[in-house]
């Protein structure tokens, strides 16, 4: 039979498996974080006709003849390059700015995947819309130890940030120093004790021919008094006051006229609260936002990068597990050790190129067409064969 029928017959599955790969690129055009694939060829082994001779003194050399036996797919490599970003608005919903993958757990199997679609499940763990349980390192009492085994990350959606008791108070501003002696101006802030309970502390501030006099009274009954000095506007006298084991700092304030703006900037203390919300920092870093203003990490999301990132296998679900040849995964917080940073808000496109695939689509199809001309003309070639009996 002719070597050209077979040769027809390899470039017809070559190109129907090129076809493949483009069909399945364009129907994950809207995929999250789909990577699309590519198709290489190659000849196969050739047939030698006739070896190659040496140059002679009265005869030049020849070289080899050889007929080829047609195509083979040598591979099929994934586009790893990064796809445009989409904006979701959803807190859950994360991207990976640069190289990385998420580490999930799948059935006992850890997996990697680039599609940052996460949501709580029951028990406040991330997952995936497959139900992979995304992993990283969770925080204790806003301390995350980094480094040591990954779990799963957990919101915990009923968690209490513990009361702080007040300790420390800040008052700026400033003190008029043409206010009529005897002017008073009485300024309040709430503070705490251990368990949160809060109570009144109030400060009076009364004006005297040197300067301001202080008293301080708190809702439990402690007092405390001292005196404020101004030179020029600038405190030189006084500047701390202790009332009820509360150290309010009064160093800052000023002396000048026309200008009444004394008042409490902060303390240090807090009620209990509850997580309300989180967010997401660029190094991975979930931030609980609690009922009483403050603010805790809850944890941090694990990526994972690979020395071979083309040697992943697909395992569905837009997910990919590793393999002898992509390396060991080597873990890391984002932003670090050459990991992307996430970004919140956001998911990661397909980076299939439509007008690409398309192209690709019709050089596989004229290929596979010129292929099936070669078997119709062999075919006729041993039609003319069998008709020379008749």
């Amino acid at each position: 039979m002719l070597r050209s029928l077979y040769s027809g017959i390899s470039g017809l599955r070559s190109h129907q498996t090129m076809l493949d790969v483009t069909g399945n690129n364009i129907a994950n055009v809207n995929t999250t974080a789909f990577k699309g694939s590519a198709v290489q060829f190659q000849d196969t082994l050739s047939q030698l006709v006739q070896g190659a001779t040496g140059p002679g003194a009265q005869a030049g050399g020849t070289n080899p003849a050889q007929i080829g036996l047609g195509v083979l797919v040598a591979g099929i490599s994934t586009n790893f390059t990064q796809g445009a970003a989409q904006a979701t608005g959803r807190s859950t919903d994360m991207m990976i700015n640069g190289d990385g993958f998420f580490v999930t757990k799948s059935g006992g199997e850890t997996v990697y995947t680039r599609a940052g679609s996460f949501d709580p499940d029951a028990l406040g763990r991330l997952v995936g819309p497959g139900g992979a349980i995304l992993q990283g390192w969770n925080a204790v009492n806003g301390v995350i130890q980094q480094g040591g085994a990954l779990s799963d990350v957990t919101i915990p959606l009923k968690a209490v940030t513990p009361a702080t008791a007040t300790t420390a108070g800040t008052v700026n501003g400033n003190l008029p120093s043409d206010a009529a002696t005897g002017d008073s101006l009485v300024r309040d802030v709430s503070v705490y004790d251990a368990t949160g309970a809060a109570r009144k502390l109030t400060l009076t501030f009364t004006k005297t021919a040197a300067g301001w006099d202080v008293a301080g009274a708190d809702a439990n009954g402690a007092t405390a008094n001292g005196t404020l000095a101004f030179t020029n506007g600038v405190l030189t006298g006084g500047g701390t006051l202790a009332v009820g084991g509360v150290n309010v700092d009064l160093s800052t304030v000023t002396g000048y006229a026309g200008l009444t703006t004394v008042a409490f900037k902060d303390q240090n203390g807090s009620a209990a609260g509850t997580l309300q919300s989180f967010s997401l920092s660029k190094d991975g870093t979930i931030i609980g936002l609690f009922s009483n203003g403050d603010k805790q990490a809850v944890g941090r999301i694990a990526l994972a990068t690979f020395v071979n990132p083309g040697g992943l296998e697909k395992a569905g679900g837009s997910e990919y597990r590793a393999t002898v040849n992509s390396g060991a995964a080597q873990l890391g917080a984002p932003g670090q050790d050459g990991l992307g940073s996430l970004q919140g808000g956001s998911l990661e496109m397909s980076n299939v190129d439509l007008s690409q695939e398309f192209t690709n689509l019709i050089v596989a199809q004229r290929g596979f067409q010129a292929n099936a001309r070669i078997i119709t003309t062999s075919d006729e070639v041993l039609q003319e064969l069998t008709n020379l009996k008749r």
